[in-house]
């Protein structure tokens, strides 16, 4: 278990990059750090494994206060974004590394080399160099390299990013599984929360330094907290339309829709649905989006369609073979949708 009690990091100059961090992640638990580029999460995990300093607060592992010790001391292995092998090793030599600094005889680092190996289809790679490694292979000569010290958890700063698109979905699903298999605590820093949403058990979406929100991919893709998170979550964006409460009704976008309790007359509010809980429809409706279909964005079985109204866009996802016309006019009818008044979801 890995419990973080007021965490904060400010660089020289007065850079907040960590704003009082509280967060427990469970043993065994696969824990995903996301959010934009200089949101902070590559800056938490570095502080985590020893890397950065804490200007203030407590790391605490298995209930032990490690926020003194050095990274060698704290029994993590991290893995980075470039994978960082030694290029003058071949892989049996990578692997066994970690085993090395801890003084462990060579036949018996050799060996856990060559059994670690084999648990990630490299055995017929061991005498290679990383020269000679695709980028795949090396992402799993560091992931063999991490897991041949038995860590008390993992920690994955992109260790995806540098793969092609196809590779990335296999290592996605290798890495899930693994995982599984080795029941290892993990914590795995990502902006692409396709990543994060298909591996994670739960994720914390961050900005500036701050977790907005923390939930089970469920949650946070079903209900985030707020705009931002609203905005950041989903394959394509979901839609945030402003609007406002008028005589027991919701004004939005051109649409006069249902009120929650909640909300009272004079009201202004964001109205958030995703584009895969609108239907498109070629008869006017009071109660959907109406606007002009301007772009057509195949998505392979489905087409992302945008509709256009007053200088505000639109965006309906529409099964293959159901796309409009561009400059036909259409009306976004939403499905399911969220609330949100002063940036806070309204229940």
């Amino acid at each position: 278990m890995i419990a973080l009690d007021g965490l904060t990091k400010v660089f020289p100059g007065g850079v907040r990059a960590l704003d009082g961090i509280d967060l427990t992640i469970g043993d065994g638990e696969f824990f995903a750090l996301l959010g934009p580029s200089g949101c902070g999460k590559t800056t938490l995990l570095r502080t985590i494994a020893g890397l950065e300093t804490p200007t203030s607060g407590r790391i605490a592992i298995n209930g032990d206060d490690v926020t003194g010790l050095p990274p060698g001391r704290r029994d993590l292995a991290m893995v980075f974004q470039d994978y960082a092998i030694f290029p003058h090793m071949d892989v049996t030599d990578n692997i066994a590394y970690p085993l090395r600094i801890k003084k462990v005889p060579r036949a018996d680092r050799v060996a856990k080399a060559r059994e670690v190996a084999g648990t990630l289809s490299l055995a017929e790679l061991l005498d290679r160099r990383p020269n000679q490694l695709s980028g795949g292979q090396q992402q799993r000569v560091a992931l063999a390299r991490a897991i041949a010290c038995h860590p008390a958890a993992f920690l994955f700063d992109e260790p995806l990013s540098n793969l092609d698109a196809r590779l990335r979905l296999e290592a996605r699903t290798f890495l899930k599984r693994l995982q599984r298999d080795l029941a290892v605590t993990t914590v795995f820093v990502t902006h692409d929360q396709a990543e994060a949403l298909a591996l994670a058990h739960r994720i914390a979406v961050m900005s500036h330094g701050r977790m907005i929100q923390v939930g089970s991919p469920a949650e946070i893709f079903q209900r985030p907290a707020t705009t931002f998170v609203a905005s950041f979550i989903g394959s394509t964006p979901m839609n945030l339309l402003p609007g406002k409460a008028v005589s027991g009704h919701l004004q939005v976008a051109g649409a006069v829709l249902p009120s929650p309790a909640a909300v009272t007359d004079g009201d202004e509010i964001v109205y958030g649905v995703r584009p895969e809980y609108m239907t498109l429809s070629t008869a006017e409706r009071e109660d959907a989006f109406p606007g002009t279909v301007s772009v057509l964005e195949n998505l392979g079985t489905s087409t992302l369609v945008t509709l256009e109204t007053d200088h505000i866009f639109i965006q309906v996802v529409v099964p293959e073979g159901e796309e409009p016309t561009i400059g036909t006019r259409g009306w976004a009818v939403p499905r399911r949708s969220l609330i949100y008044r002063d940036d806070t979801l309204l229940p």
